[in-house]
């Protein structure tokens, strides 16, 4: 009975070290893939551009600190992407995102999501007004 104990908890605890592995390579993968996205270039200019308040005595450990935050971050992203898409989509988008037209995707992704906001604000002041012509 002891040895089929000890069996079974061996089996368990391997279980849970290969599924612990799995889970870290496909949340490394997924980072990999929010990276290329340009995400990791829209962070870094976000700092920079909150930075500019900051002394320029204090720049170098603003800088230093606000870049640590980007790995929870990451991290957040990451979960909520693998809930949504297999490793293996993951895989592919990565794929996608080192080709050529990826890459161009990925630098011009943060202009052109501005310009669909500013798209997208001013269609819904446009349909508020219908809408209060009709109040």
């Amino acid at each position: 009975m002891r040895k089929v104990l000890l069996a079974c908890l061996f089996a368990l605890v391997t279980v849970v070290q290969v599924n612990a592995q799995e889970n870290t390579e496909f949340k490394n993968e997924t980072v990999e893939f929010l990276k290329l996205t340009g995400a990791g270039a829209a962070f870094e200019n976000a700092i920079d551009q909150i930075g500019t308040m900051v002394s320029a005595e204090n720049k170098e450990a603003y800088i230093k600190e606000a870049n640590g935050t980007l790995v929870g971050l990451y991290d957040k992203m990451a979960d909520l992407y693998m809930a949504e898409f297999t490793q293996d989509e993951i895989k592919e988008l990565v794929a996608f995102y080192n080709t050529n037209l990826g890459k161009k995707l990925a630098e011009k992704q943060l202009g052109l999501t501005q310009k669909a906001m500013m798209f997208g604000q001013s269609w819904g002041m446009e349909v508020q007004a219908i809408a209060q012509k009709y109040n």
